[in-house]
């Protein structure tokens, strides 16, 4: 018996006093019995009876989850029966490589995607889904803190799944963002630069997403002194990325990556600042087209074997010019300093390594928007959490939670995409619109749906047909 495993079930003996214990192996894990032992009178000896009380981690012990009657009888269903629907195959892969978390994972993702609910009241929004009758999964808090601790440290799964994603993404979009934390427990939370412009501890993450499945395929919280261009070649060494093409931020501009993006076979996308040495503001620009009913003018050159591509969006050069004149004329800028910048504003200088026409490179770079979202997206969640998150492995288990819940944020979203709805209605409003419907279990047993809204039955055919089986209606 291993040493840490000694010390647990001394300290159990000590707190259970007078109960018989006895430490059970089975498969890789631990646990903790009450053993005794009462006679057989069929058999006429005795015979021994164990009973189960907690798992044993290294963190002590998980009691026994006490189940009592259900004492509800109505259940939110067309909120959770879309989203299990949607999950199907991300499931399959979640049980293959967390076979004793994916039940958890996918619980805490549905939930945290529903309603943003600190990870505490977890188990009592869960109890109010349907999908809790029929998907076993252990929420409460305790339980909750030491499955983020397992799933964080099993980070060799995190990256099979994330490889099943990346499968067949040919263009990825890149980029690094970071979330504060006043913890002291937190090797992970350093002090480091970020958009804010604070030199305060954070936590950074890099998330790659697939623009042409138009899902995230790929997160990773790293320590937040890491910087952009550090961060991208670690994850570049990380997972196969190969015959991908890297669609990045000014932030990761560096010539010196394009030696990194040659080894790896990967084909980039990179914007560069305006101040770029190897940028050429005289390169003409003899070619157009029209993005978002804005005029485009554009031209490119090779540069040391690489494509220098350069963009004037005639309409942004217009309102820069206009900012710098009314800078001159609160005596902010100088008049003679207008005719250096002039030849930059309305300017986007992008290198890559692709050679092809001018408005096909710029579209690629205009869908790094869709990083940006998701971004947001992740933030405006976590801030709800940052306090629950004590250790490392529990912050790394956490993200893995939340890139669940964008998961099928996305997947929601391409489908109203796709019905040309993002205008009309959101991700949280078509959720909502769901929850309406309800699943009714009746004394009887029988179980029926609530009276369907003609909105939740709209949004639902553009789903499945048979959101609301004809069977469970009233």
């Amino acid at each position: 018996m291993e040493t840490w495993i000694k010390r647990i079930y001394e300290e159990e003996r000590k707190k259970r006093k007078g109960i018989p214990l006895e430490v059970k192996k089975i498969g890789t894990n631990y646990y903790l019995y009450k053993s005794t032992t009462v006679w057989d009178k069929t058999q006429k000896k005795r015979k021994k009876v164990s009973v189960y009380l907690a798992k044993i981690t290294k963190q002590g012990t998980v009691e026994k989850t006490k189940r009592v009657s259900p004492v509800r009888s109505i259940f939110e269903y067309g909120n959770a029966r879309l989203l299990i629907t949607l999950a199907q195959e991300i499931y399959l892969w979640l049980k293959d490589n967390f076979p004793d978390d994916c039940n958890e994972i996918l619980a805490m993702s549905i939930v945290k995607l529903i309603q943003h609910s600190p990870l505490k009241s977890i188990k009592s929004r869960w109890e109010k889904l349907y999908l809790s009758n029929e998907f076993d999964a252990a929420l409460s808090p305790n339980t909750i803190s030491e499955k983020l601790r397992r799933i964080g440290s099993d980070w060799a799964s995190q990256k099979r799944f994330f490889e099943q994603l990346l499968i067949g993404s040919k263009i990825l979009l890149f980029d690094m963002s970071s979330i504060f934390s006043y913890s002291e427990n937190l090797q992970l939370a350093e002090k480091g630069h970020n958009t804010d412009h604070l030199y305060l501890k954070q936590i950074n993450f890099v998330l790659f997403f697939s623009q042409d499945k138009r899902i995230p395929v790929y997160m990773k919280p790293i320590p937040g002194s890491v910087r952009d261009v550090k961060s991208l070649k670690a994850a570049i060494n990380e997972v196969s990325l190969k015959d991908s093409t890297l669609v990045l931020d000014r932030g990761f501009a560096s010539y010196s990556l394009a030696d990194l993006f040659a080894e790896k076979r990967l084909k980039f996308v990179l914007p560069l600042r305006r101040n770029f040495k190897i940028i050429d503001y005289d390169l003409p620009l003899t070619k157009s087209f029209v993005y978002g009913k804005r005029g485009i003018n554009w031209g490119k050159k090779k540069v040391e074997g690489k494509i220098l591509y350069l963009f004037e969006d005639v309409k942004l050069r217009a309102e820069e010019e206009t900012t710098f004149i009314t800078l001159v004329a609160e005596g902010k800028r100088k008049r003679r300093d207008l005719s250096k910048e002039k030849k930059k504003l309305g300017k986007i200088a992008i290198l890559s390594n692709i050679d092809d026409d001018g408005e096909r490179v710029y579209l690629i770079y205009k869908q790094r928007e869709e990083v940006e979202t998701a971004f947001d997206t992740m933030k405006n969640e976590m801030e709800n959490d940052k306090t629950y998150l004590s250790d490392d492995d529990a912050v790394r288990g956490y993200f893995f939670i939340s890139f669940i819940s964008l998961y099928l944020y996305y997947c929601l979203l391409e489908v109203l995409r796709k019905n040309g709805l993002t205008g009309k209605i959101s991700v949280n409003d078509l959720l909502f619109e769901l929850s309406k419907v309800y699943l009714i279990q009746h004394k009887d047993g029988q179980q029926r749906l609530s009276e369907i809204p003609k909105k939740a039955e709209e949004l639902g055919r553009l789903f499945n047909s048979d959101l609301f089986p004809k069977a469970l209606r009233s």
